[in-house]
């Protein structure tokens, strides 16, 4: 764990939740600062989908507390009073996207609009021209523009998770939480939405935390990763740092799980990995 700031993006302390017999979360200390992008890694059950939810307050914990940008989200498996303002500064970006497919892509990304418009504004589909000028903007940026008037079950999985990044940026969010937004993405489309993800934690100064299967894709977009095994953190350092002996000293068993998934973005052959005994590894254990 490192030193606790004042200045950290994100904070986390103490943070559990049990499901029944299962402990989802134990004990979970953590912090981001501002304009990091940091890797959230861990095996099917780990606890990475559990932990994102919980920093952006859709859920609550049985102990711990959980602050963005010094503002509480929640304590002692309460929400705060002020949550909603909240949320209105962390964008959530979906692993299933989370649009609504029978609207058009210009109005599910002016959705994150919501939070400072007038609610019979938004029950009307009301915009202004700044707004929707913001949000073909924002579609520029993620390059799918000329689909602002399709519905959104018209875009291919990829074009989606784009369309939903957008939402964030007209958001304005300044936290930015991704749920495995590749897991369900051909390798190009994978690319894609990294290189957006890393171009907005560069440019916009976002703090990003994104969890992701693949640890060859952490390596390449996240400087620092953080492992979770059974609701716990058990390495929370450079990705550089990770080697498939540091792997399977952290998971034993679980390692085979987490080196043997493909690294779509490397598979494209266009980006030799940083880490090519990873992938002999990851070859290895597809082969037993």
């Amino acid at each position: 764990m490192q030193p606790i700031s004042q200045a950290a993006a994100i904070r986390v302390r103490g943070l559990s939740k049990r499901y029944g017999s299962r402990q989802a979360l134990e004990t979970v200390n953590l912090e981001v600062m501002p304009g990091e992008m940091v890797a959230l890694i861990g095996a099917s059950g780990s606890g990475k989908s559990t932990l994102l939810r919980h920093i952006a307050g859709l859920v609550t914990g049985d102990a711990g507390e959980v602050q963005v940008h010094g503002a509480l989200v929640q304590e002692g498996g309460r929400l705060s009073r002020g949550v909603r303002r909240v949320r209105a500064g962390v964008g959530f970006v979906f692993q299933q996207f989370n649009l609504v497919p029978r609207l058009p892509v210009l109005v599910n990304v002016l959705a994150g609009n919501l939070h400072r418009m007038p609610a019979w504004r938004g029950i009307l589909r009301i915009f202004l021209g700044s707004e929707r000028e913001r949000a073909f903007q924002a579609l520029e940026r993620v390059g799918i523009a000329a689909h602002a008037g399709q519905r959104a079950s018209t875009l291919s999985g990829g074009q989606q998770q784009r369309a939903a990044i957008a939402r964030t940026l007209i958001q304005g969010a300044k936290v930015v939480l991704a749920d495995e937004p590749i897991a369900s993405l051909d390798p190009e489309s994978s690319r894609r939405v990294m290189d957006i993800l890393k171009r907005i934690n560069a440019e916009d100064g976002c703090t990003v935390l994104v969890s992701l299967h693949q640890v060859n894709v952490a390596l390449k977009y996240c400087a620092r990763t953080i492992a979770l095994r059974a609701g716990r953190v058990v390495y929370d350092g450079p990705s550089a740092r990770l080697t498939p002996a540091l792997l399977r000293e952290l998971y034993g068993a679980e390692a085979d799980e987490i080196l043997s998934l493909p690294d779509p973005i490397s598979a494209l052959g266009e980006r030799p990995s940083r880490r090519p005994e990873l992938e002999e590894v990851r070859l290895a254990a597809q082969a037993g």
